[in-house]
């Protein structure tokens, strides 16, 4: 068994099949200064070339994943039309004198190398675009053919030392039961588009493998934990290969109570909302009986492109899930990047630690042309449904009231203006540093809902990066500290009469659901996949037992003991339900 990531959910069986890398040929010879001319105009057709047919896979993919995933592909045609990338291929053609080809395959290696030596995750992945981007060029300069996947034996599970957003964007999920790649993270584009296509995928698997995988051989991946087997006995293959039919019937059994009431035995309703970032998310969400979105992520409408987007293209955004949603609610977080989230085109400064640094909240305040931008947009959608407005990263009542101070300047815009928006619109906060939870008392008092950031929350508290694989076992979502902190906010958003909601994690998570219960939270929200699971957990837990088990958890004094009481209590709800 090798441990890898999970990077895109589910269970694939299957024979391998290993992608060959890219491999060139290229003149040694060197060109005149003659020839300087005829390669420059070689370099120019074969970006317009490549720019054709990104635009072409663009039209393919977006009716199968959505407009929002093809941005990705906004971001390859960035690259193609920035002059840096140019001006540096065009150098090397005059001062080395070598052939179009020679020069931009420098080009690349020479800005891959660039990207990876820096200590940023997202700087790392955009390596692996340019990587892409240039690759398609070098096809077109030296007439190679593409590389492509069998579509003529039976379904396979991929293998590939990388794989790009546009070799992935060839795959027929039909044919590709899983992905296996040697490196890559999470977080990569090519992981995104494997979620958004629903094939499982597994990275970062090349330092645990002690021989290369070689095609047909037989392969089982978990894109759930990151577990891979190669060539795995029997039992294992039956063993999984029953878990897979298991996955099958518990899907098709959960979409039946899509259209439940989110209610336990003994009637206390918790909303079960759901966190997107794209409207093509949205549809999957309401299949899945989502009661609204509780965190829609804005900041994607903002990444893989080359600018920042217009108030009209943010409004007609927000005003289309606000319109599909029917009247649920929809709270739209404001801007949300620095840390692991960056934007090509905003320059933002270097820091020892972007995680507790120029991000979030904090970016909005400096930079409030950008912030009531964004706030008109929201205000105005506003007119077409419920729709909520949320501040990230609060930490004092000064940078709610900052906050406001601009939203009022853009409501008093739009009056002007004579453009309608939702003078009710209800304002919250993210509450995901310690500090909010201190004096979460006084920042129910400014306003009306909080959303607990379990996630950061988490990382904040105990001063542990999940990311960091050297202390990544130090993160303990179940740390006692956190449930005196759950339960301080939470108690502090009741007696001031404002309802209060979980966006973290660990919304999803069934073994917190009845920390939840006890608290008396008003609303989860989670992704989507999880929503038919906690809603099925839900109609069989009573509130008066999870109030039982928490007083019990008050009592641990480690997250082992914790989990311990969680998971009994999971265990014994277990058996109930099965005896009827």
């Amino acid at each position: 068994m090798i441990q890898g990531i999970g990077a895109s959910a589910g269970i694939a069986i299957g024979r391998s099949f290993v992608l060959p890398n890219w491999e060139w040929e290229l003149p040694e010879q060197k060109i005149d200064v003659a020839d300087f001319a005829r390669e420059f105009e070689r370099v120019y057709e074969g970006i317009r070339t490549s720019k054709s047919e990104i635009e072409q896979i663009k039209d393919e993919l977006r009716d199968v994943v959505g407009s929002e995933e093809t941005h990705i592909f906004d971001a390859h045609i960035a690259i193609l039309d920035d002059p840096v990338f140019m001006n540096e291929i065009q150098g090397i053609i005059q001062r080395q004198y070598k052939a179009a080809e020679v020069a931009v395959k420098e080009a690349i290696d020479h800005f891959v190398t660039m990207f990876d030596l820096l200590d940023d995750e997202y700087m790392k992945e955009r390596a692996l675009d340019i990587k892409d981007v240039g690759n398609r060029l070098l096809k077109h300069l030296l007439g190679a053919p593409e590389i492509t996947l069998p579509s003529d034996t039976q379904p396979f599970i991929l293998i590939a030392k990388e794989l790009s957003p546009s070799q992935l964007a060839h795959i027929n999920p039909q044919h590709v039961l899983g992905i296996v790649t040697l490196a890559g993270s999470t977080t990569s584009h090519s992981a995104i588009m494997a979620r958004a296509l629903g094939v499982p995928l597994v990275v970062g698997v090349e330092t645990k493998l002690e021989e290369p995988i070689q095609t047909g051989q037989t392969i089982i991946i978990d894109g759930s934990d990151g577990t891979v087997f190669i060539d795995p006995v029997q039992q294992v293959i039956d063993s999984y290969s029953e878990l897979h039919s298991h996955q099958a019937e518990a899907k098709k059994r959960l979409h039946g109570i899509a259209g439940h009431r989110p209610v336990t035995p003994d009637g206390k309703r918790l909303e079960l909302a759901a966190n997107i970032s794209s409207f093509k998310e949205l549809e999957i969400a309401l299949a899945s009986g989502a009661h609204g979105v509780g965190l829609f992520r804005t900041e994607f409408l903002y990444m893989d492109r080359n600018r920042f987007p217009k108030e009209e293209e943010q409004f007609e955004v927000y005003r289309s899930v606000a319109e599909r949603l029917g009247g649920e609610p929809l709270v739209i977080r404001t801007l949300d990047v620095g840390g692991d989230k960056q934007l090509d085109y905003f320059e933002l400064p270097e820091e020892d630690n972007p995680f507790l640094g120029y991000r979030a909240i904090r970016i909005s305040l400096d930079r409030q042309d950008l912030f009531k931008t964004q706030l008109r947009a929201i205000l105005r959608a506003s007119y077409y449904g419920q729709v909520k407005l949320m501040y990230p990263l609060i930490s004092s009542v000064d940078e709610v009231r900052a906050a406001n101070a601009v939203l009022n300047e853009a409501k008093r815009e739009l009056e002007e203006a004579g453009l309608p928006y939702d003078k009710g619109m209800k304002i919250g906060i993210m509450i995901e540093v310690p500090a909010a939870v201190m004096i979460a008392d006084l920042l129910a008092e400014e306003v009306d809902f909080f959303s607990i950031g379990t996630n950061d929350l988490v990382q904040f508290t105990l001063a542990v990066d999940r990311m960091n694989e050297e202390i990544s076992h130090l993160y303990e979502p179940y740390h006692p500290a956190l449930l005196r902190m759950l339960r301080m906010t939470v108690e502090a958003a009741k007696r001031s009469g404002i309802t209060v909601g979980v966006c973290g994690e660990l919304a999803g998570d069934l073994r917190a659901l009845p920390i939840w219960l006890s608290l008396d939270v008003d609303e989860l929200s989670m992704s989507s996949h999880s929503i038919l699971q906690v809603k099925e957990r839900l109609l069989c837990t009573s509130q008066e037992e999870s109030r039982e088990v928490f007083q019990k958890l008050h009592a641990c004094r480690t997250s082992t003991e914790i989990l311990e009481q969680l998971n009994g209590f999971m265990e014994r709800i277990n058996k109930k339900t099965a005896n009827g």
